[in-house]
């Protein structure tokens, strides 16, 4: 196998990413990629995730600037980078930056970015992102010092917030290691941090210019501007004699039985009335997975009429589980009247599924801080009208968009049936480990939505990497180029072994949650677990992911176990109990090959126990690790 060949199996193409270059400074390391840092450490733990300089466009896509004269000047005691970078905007406007950073073996990082344009130049935000990780990092105490001068001692969100946390920002300290803490001071304009956990990003944000003010917005000709970000470590431990901690890879990562345990959830496909005939006919395929749930998206915005309903009632005809219908409703005529039509053309088409989920269609666009929320009908009025026009049907409500719209409009639950959102994990990043560290995000967005709405039966998806919609700008992007884009409605990476990883670590994330059904995929299409004539693979081909929607519905019902990871960015895993025996699911997030410690988790009764393993890139592993007692002979 070529490295080519490779590289699609695991990515779906064979684009490769830039390999990070790793600076050093003392205990300080960073790693360039782009001319912007990320996985910033200091004595092996992570201060940083990253630091970039980014320009928005008006639907908040990032451009990629082309770089030109880099400079890279490593001392052994500290480095230096240089380069200048240009954007392309519309109409022929350009945008240069100048850019330097430099780093110091006292544990100091300075980056410097100038933007000047000749042109005049359109932008939504143009300037330092600065990256906080949040796993070890969410709820502990912080320092934040405002443009004014006023000093607050606070923490870092533990749940998730829906608007800023904290705004009109110079400078934010918290702590790394015990004795030891960081500053990052913002200067050159006001800063404010978002939870970017709302979109999955493993992140919390602060960034440049306040969302209060207007965008986009004009960058006036051959006026530059100049910000500034300083890191500062200080390490009360080299004062005080106490020597570091030690951190770092053993190489073995091992895996440890725990207490918590619960069901594993419903599975679930959606499908929608451009997909219904090609869904149809892969249902009726031998090696269709077996799901507990479809799910049938229904959006007359999108041009959905009475048509799509015969499409659904002949593939809900013959599956076996439940169905729900998901409506973007209108709202733009009586709710009754568009609800009782819909139930007509139900009717009509013999389709009668388990369950609806509404939504108006307006809330599936963002509304950021700042903006006014568009014109809506009171959601009571919308559940309401639905329950009148679809009586003894669950309802559902939420958000067809992503948690971060259900955290900013809370919607009243006390009539519904269930609470459904979306997440999506290329928002704001889609390079290969951005995407991966989404995982991480998982958990606080499942906690977040249970400490508003209790224990009300919780379905999450459809959960894709490629972008369903795009709730904050006028469309997704597309991706001719099978790129490796933020907001793209294609990405290469659902064609590879990589989405497979992806999506079973996402299950492994969100366990705890006690979901009532999870929707990783569609059938078809490019969304799907099979792809079409259009697509990188044969026609008619199984993408990777199949193999994992297909295990987890069997799975389904199933009690599961939580297993610990010493390294959970690197491989996740969790047991359930089958008729066979304890199985494991072991996956390997990363590129690489991973080594794997299973002598704690390991009790066949008739095989010596398997206590290593090697997970290659991108996989799962699935090992009966205690098998079924035998029925007694008496």
């Amino acid at each position: 196998m070529t490295d080519a060949d490779l590289a699609f199996r695991l990515y779906g193409t064979a684009q490769a990413e830039s390999t990070p270059q790793l600076l050093k400074a003392g205990k300080l390391t960073a790693q360039l990629t782009g001319g912007n840092l990320r996985a910033i450490t200091y004595d092996g733990v992570e201060v940083l995730r990253a630091i970039s300089y980014l320009v928005r466009d008006r639907d908040w896509g990032t451009y990629d600037p082309t770089l030109s004269i880099l400079a890279v000047t490593e001392t052994g005691i500290g480095f230096t980078v240089s380069y200048n970078a240009r954007c392309k905007g519309p109409s022929g406007t350009v945008l240069d930056i100048t850019a330097s950073i430099e780093g110091t073996a006292d544990g100091r990082l300075t980056f410097k970015g100038e933007a000047l344009s000749a042109t005049g130049f359109e932008t939504n935000r143009c300037g330092f992102c600065i990256l906080h990780p949040i796993v070890g990092v969410a709820g502990t105490p912080v320092t934040v010092e405002h443009v004014d001068g006023a000093v607050e001692n606070t923490k870092l969100p533990d749940l998730i917030e829906p608007w800023q946390p904290f705004k009109d920002m110079r400078a934010i300290t918290h702590t790394v290691l015990s004795g030891v803490s960081v500053e990052c001071r913002m200067e050159g304009d006001t800063f404010e941090m978002e939870d970017q956990r709302n979109w999955s990003d493993a992140s919390y944000k602060t960034y440049v210019r306040p969302l209060a003010l207007p965008w986009p917005y004009q960058i006036p000709p051959n006026e530059p501007v100049a910000q500034q970000i300083t890191l500062t470590v200080t390490d009360s431990r080299v004062a005080s004699g106490n020597p570091p901690a030690s951190v770092g890879n053993v190489g073995l990562i091992r895996l440890t039985p725990s207490e918590a345990s619960g069901t594993m959830p419903a599975i679930g496909l959606a499908i929608t009335p451009e997909e219904a005939g090609a869904s149809l006919a892969t249902l009726r395929q031998p090696d269709a997975p077996k799901v507990q749930d479809l799910l049938f998206h229904f959006d007359p915005a999108a041009g959905h009429g009475a048509a799509a309903f015969k499409g659904f009632a002949d593939i809900a005809a013959g599956h076996k589980g439940t169905t729900t219908l998901e409506i973007a409703v209108p709202c733009q005529r009586p709710l009754d009247e568009e609800m009782q039509e819909v139930a007509a053309w139900m009717r009509a088409a013999n389709f009668a599924p388990d369950a609806i989920m509404a939504c108006p269609s307006v809330d599936r666009q963002s509304t950021p801080p700042g903006s006014q929320w568009p014109d809506c009908p009171p959601l009571d009025d919308v559940y309401a009208a639905a329950a009148k026009a679809f009586p003894g049907i669950r309802l559902g409500g939420g958000m067809l968009s992503y948690f971060t719209e259900l955290n900013r409009k809370r919607v009243p639950a006390d009539n519904l049936d269930f609470i459904s959102h979306c997440t999506n994990p290329i928002v704001h990043a889609a390079d290969d480990i951005s995407v991966m560290q989404t995982l991480e995000a998982l958990p606080f967005i499942t906690r977040s939505v249970r400490a508003i709405y209790g224990n009300k039966p919780y379905r999450l998806g459809p959960s894709t990497i490629p972008m369903r919609q795009n709730p904050y700008g006028s469309r997704t992007m597309d991706n001719p180029n099978s790129g490796r884009i933020p907001m793209a409605n294609r990405d290469p990476r659902h064609n590879g072994q990589f989405a497979a990883a992806f999506a079973a670590g996402y299950i492994a994330s969100v366990l705890d949650a006690g979901l009532e059904t999870l929707t990783l995929s569609a059938l078809t299409g490019s969304f799907g677990l099979y792809a079409g004539q259009d697509e990188p693979v044969a026609e008619g081909g199984k993408r990777p992911l199949h193999d994992v929607v297909k295990g987890l519905a069997e799975l389904a019902g199933q009690t599961w176990r939580s297993v610990i990871s010493s390294e959970p960015g690197k491989v996740l895993a969790f047991t359930v109990e089958t008729a066979a025996g304890r199985v494991l699911w072991a996956i390997n997030i990363t590129g690489e090959v991973q080594s794997v410690d299973l002598s704690q988790l390991t009790f066949t009764d008739t095989s010596p126990p398997q206590t290593k393993i090697q997970l290659k890139p991108f996989t799962f592993a699935s090992i009966l690790v205690r098998q079924a007692a035998r029925p007694s002979q008496n």
